[in-house]
């Protein structure tokens, strides 16, 4: 997952080097920090990195499906950078990428095993298509009525997501941690915290300007971490979801290298 991310993000800058000399001039790329080339090279063995490591947690967990999906999600993250950013398929392109990125995690474990698992990956890649679709005026003049069907790709996508852990509730007593009735308690903690990440997102519709749509679009990617402790921690416990949250610390630390956005 880490090298397929900065594959991403890497590749991202490579493909954009025209655009960026005129929007973004201060990137690595067009300032001259890092070539082309070499920032193309370091993309490129990531993205095989990252496949490499697919295949073998694939091999160790004798699962056949994570190789497809690792194979899949490299394919997702070159067709976004290279060809399908700036078409309407765009945020599609990107939300099949965060679905792809839980699948790689839940075929390595053996799943999903049950119709309602796939609300996970389906939530979560309509959260982030919702938010690449948000993020699609940042450098220039938004538009209400898009940060607005943004949004509500992004509120249907928490909902669908949320509603996966209703259905592990209801499934052989949804597991240790949720039998002891919790799911109230954990619906609620989620609302909270969509509702947090959300609010940004209406102070930009009700005032559209880059700054509070780039501030709402870094808010909802730094989100995402918290977002899958919260439903790690509805089916796999507190230990589990402990683990997730800390790796906020890594990317607290990576901000403050380069922008989340």
């Amino acid at each position: 997952s880490i090298c397929l991310y900065g594959a991403g993000m890497a590749l991202n800058d490579v493909f954009d080097l025209d655009t960026d000399r005129q929007e973004r001039p201060e990137r690595p790329l067009p300032s001259g920090l890092v070539s082309r080339s070499a920032a193309a090279s370091f993309g490129f063995l990531l993205l095989a990195g990252g496949v490499a490591a697919a295949i073998a947690a694939s091999l160790l967990s004798g699962q056949a499906a994570t190789a497809a999906v690792g194979v899949l999600l490299a394919a997702a993250i070159w067709l976004y950078d290279r060809f399908a950013k700036r078409s309407a398929a765009g945020t599609v392109v990107m939300g099949s990428c965060r679905g792809l990125n839980w699948l790689l995690g839940m075929t390595a474990a053996g799943g999903p095993t049950a119709a309602y698992q796939w609300l996970l990956p389906a939530g979560m890649g309509l959260y982030a298509c919702g938010i690449t679709l948000f993020a699609r005026d940042e450098a220039g003049k938004p538009r209400a009525d898009r940060l607005l069907v943004a949004t509500l790709v992004m509120l249907a996508g928490l909902s669908a997501a949320g509603l996966h852990t209703v259905f592990l509730a209801r499934a052989d007593g949804g597991g240790e941690w949720l039998a002891a009735g919790r799911l109230q308690p954990w619906l609620a903690l989620w609302a909270i915290l969509a509702g947090s990440i959300l609010l940004r997102n209406v102070l930009a519709i009700a005032e559209p300007s880059p700054e509070r749509v780039r501030t709402a679009v870094g808010n909802a990617i730094m989100s995402i971490i918290t977002l899958d402790a919260v439903l790690v921690l509805a089916a796999c416990g507190e230990g589990w979801a402990i683990a997730t949250l800390m790796l906020l610390a890594a990317f607290l630390l990576g901000r403050r290298i380069a922008p989340p956005t």
